[in-house]
C-alpha cells in the first residue's frame, strides 16, 4: 500500500501547494524543491522556494555571473574611488542587470500577456523618474523636471524604438507587429504633442496683451493635466478591459502546442517577475542605458510588440500620467509647474511623434526605420547641444521687443 506522505497527501487532503514565487509546480523536479512543499511551516518552505527560484533566475544566463560587480560599483562611488576603476566596475554591472531586466520582461509577458507585461515594466521603469522629479519640484527645479519628463519621451520614442528596429531588422528581414495597437498609441502620443503645442501657443499669444500670462497659463496647464489624466485612465481601460483584443500579438496565434512550449519555458510567475523586475529597476536608478540595451534585446528575439508597448507605453506614461501627475503636484505644492515648454522642445516633441507614426502605421518595421528614427534622434541631440541655455520663447522675445518699443517712444 502507498505511503501517503511520499504520495504528496496527509490526512487524506494534498500537501502539494503551489510556490509563492513559481506558477508552475512540476516542471522544477528537483529535490529541493519536493521537499520545499512537503513542509507546512511556512518559515521553511518559503525561504526555501525564494532560494529555489532565485537560483533559476541566476541560472538562467551565463552573463548573471558578473553581478557580483553591482555591489562594487556602488561600493566605489560611497569610498570615492577613481573615476576610471568607478566607471569600469559599473558598465560591467549594467550587463547582468540588463539581462535580468529581460529575463523578468519576457517571463512577466508569458504569464500576463504582452500588453500588460509591457505596462507593468514601463510603470516600474518611471517609478524612479517621477520620484526624481517629486524632490526636483519640492526644490523649485521646474525646468530639470521639464527636461527630464521631454528627454525621456524623446528618447523612448527615438532612441529605443530605433534600437528596437535597427537591431531586430538585422536579424530578421522584416518584422511584423499588432499595427492597430502602434496605430492607437500613436494617437495618443498626439495628443500629448497637441497639450504642449497649446500652451506654448497661448503664451507666445499673451505676450503682446496686458493680461497675465502666467496666471493665464497655469490656469491653462491645470485644466489640460486634469484632462489628459482622465485620457490615460481611459486608455488603460480601453487597452485592458474593453478592447483587450485589439492589443493582442498576431504572433500568439499559433496553436495550442506553441502554447504548452511557452509554458514549460515559464520559470516564474507574475509575482515573481514583478519582484524580480521591481529589485533591478530600483538597482539600475538612472542608468537608462541597461533599459534600452533589453528593450533591444526583445527585438532581436522578434517580440516586437513586447518591446514596443514597452518603449512607446513608457512614453505615453510620461506624457500623459507622470507629467500632467507632477502639474496637478505642483498646483497643491505651491510651485509654477506647467505644460508650456520651450518652442524648440514643443517642436522636437511633436516632429519625434510624427516620425514615430508615420514609421509604425504600416505594421511592419526593418533596420532602416531604425536608422531613420536613431538619425533622427541624433539630429534632435545635436539641436539640443548648440541651443543657448539663455535662449527665450518666440513670444518672450516679441515682449521684451514691444517694452523696448514702447520705451523708445
Amino acid at each position: 500500500m502507498p505511503n501517503d506522505a511520499e504520495d504528496g497527501f496527509t490526512n487524506g487532503h494534498s500537501n502539494e501547494r503551489t510556490g509563492l514565487l513559481n506558477g508552475d509546480s512540476g516542471r522544477h523536479g528537483g529535490g529541493s524543491q519536493r521537499w520545499s512543499r512537503r513542509d507546512d511551516r511556512f518559515w521553511v518552505w518559503i525561504p526555501c522556494e525564494a532560494g529555489h527560484l532565485t537560483y533559476a533566475t541566476l541560472a538562467s544566463n551565463y552573463i548573471n555571473i558578473l553581478l557580483v560587480f553591482v555591489p562594487l560599483g556602488l561600493l566605489s562611488g560611497f569610498l570615492k574611488w577613481s573615476p576610471t576603476a568607478t566607471f569600469v566596475l559599473n558598465f560591467i554591472a549594467i550587463m547582468p542587470l540588463a539581462s535580468l531586466l529581460s529575463f523578468a520582461t519576457e517571463e512577466l509577458a508569458s504569464t500576463l500577456g504582452e500588453t500588460l507585461g509591457g505596462l507593468l515594466n514601463a510603470t516600474f521603469g518611471n517609478a524612479v523618474e517621477l520620484i526624481v522629479s517629486i524632490v526636483a519640484l519640492s526644490k523649485n527645479e521646474i525646468r530639470i523636471v521639464q527636461s527630464s519628463m521631454l528627454g525621456s519621451v524623446l528618447s523612448n520614442i527615438l532612441l529605443v524604438l530605433g534600437c528596437c528596429f535597427f537591431f531586430g531588422g538585422i536579424n530578421y528581414h522584416e518584422q511584423s507587429f499588432n499595427s492597430t495597437a502602434a496605430s492607437t498609441m500613436s494617437s495618443m502620443m498626439t495628443v500629448a504633442s497637441a497639450s504642449l503645442i497649446i500652451p506654448s501657443t497661448l503664451y507666445a499669444s499673451l505676450s503682446s496683451s496686458k493680461a497675465d500670462s502666467r496666471e493665464n497659463i497655469l490656469f491653462l496647464s491645470h485644466g489640460t493635466a486634469i484632462i489628459l489624466l482622465i485620457v490615460y485612465i481611459m486608455y488603460l481601460f480601453f487597452q485592458l478591459r474593453s478592447h483587450s483584443d485589439l492589443f493582442e500579438s498576431p504572433n500568439v496565434e499559433a496553436g495550442d502546442a506553441g502554447v504548452e512550449e511557452e509554458e514549460e519555458e515559464r520559470i516564474l510567475n507574475p509575482y515573481a517577475a514583478s519582484i524580480l523586475l521591481l529589485i533591478v529597476t530600483s538597482c539600475l536608478r538612472m542608468r537608462r542605458v541597461p533599459r534600452r540595451k533589453h528593450r533591444a534585446h526583445l527585438a532581436c528575439k522578434n517580440k516586437m510588440d513586447l518591446a514596443i508597448g514597452v518603449a512607446i507605453g513608457s512614453s505615453l506614461q510620461i506624457a500623459l500620467f507622470v507629467t500632467p501627475f507632477l502639474v496637478i503636484l505642483g498646483w497643491i505644492m505651491d510651485k509654477d509647474m506647467t505644460l508650456h515648454f520651450q518652442n524648440f522642445e514643443t517642436v522636437a516633441f511633436f516632429i519625434s511623434g510624427l516620425v514615430v507614426t508615420i514609421l509604425i502605421q504600416d505594421g511592419k518595421s526593418n533596420y532602416l526605420e531604425g536608422g531613420l528614427c536613431l538619425g533622427m534622434y541624433v539630429i534632435i541631440a545635436l539641436g539640443f547641444y548648440v541651443y543657448p541655455d539663455d535662449a527665450g520663447d518666440i513670444g518672450a522675445v516679441a515682449a521684451q521687443l514691444a517694452s523696448r518699443f514702447a520705451v523708445s517712444h
